[in-house]
């Protein structure tokens, strides 16, 4: 009878073995994957905070392309009135030539 129940106990232990064995990868499973959404949670935060970087740097940008238009328009508009200026300078001298 014993070469019968340890024959009997040698499958049932098996059994036990394997679903220990299971049981293992499973927990390793899941700690592997918890250390890697915490990784990803911490990356996923970082990014958050460059995006918003990069998000306020852009505003700034296009603050300053604004001002940058503006001044640009001003400046056109000067030239304009400089230009206006001379010529009716010139032609005032043209005028004090001919005369």
């Amino acid at each position: 009878m014993d070469a019968q129940q340890a024959a009997v106990v040698t499958p049932d232990t098996d059994a036990l073995l394997h679903l220990e064995e299971r049981i293992l990868r499973a927990v390793q499973l899941v700690t592997s994957l918890r250390s890697e959404k915490q990784s990803l949670l911490s990356e996923k935060s970082q990014l958050l905070a460059e995006k918003q970087a990069l998000e306020s740097d852009l505003s700034a940008a296009r603050q300053q392309v604004a001002e940058t238009k503006r001044e640009l328009d001003s400046l056109r508009g000067d030239r304009e009135e400089v230009k206006t200026r001379i010529e009716s300078l010139l032609s005032q001298m043209d005028a004090l030539g001919d005369a």
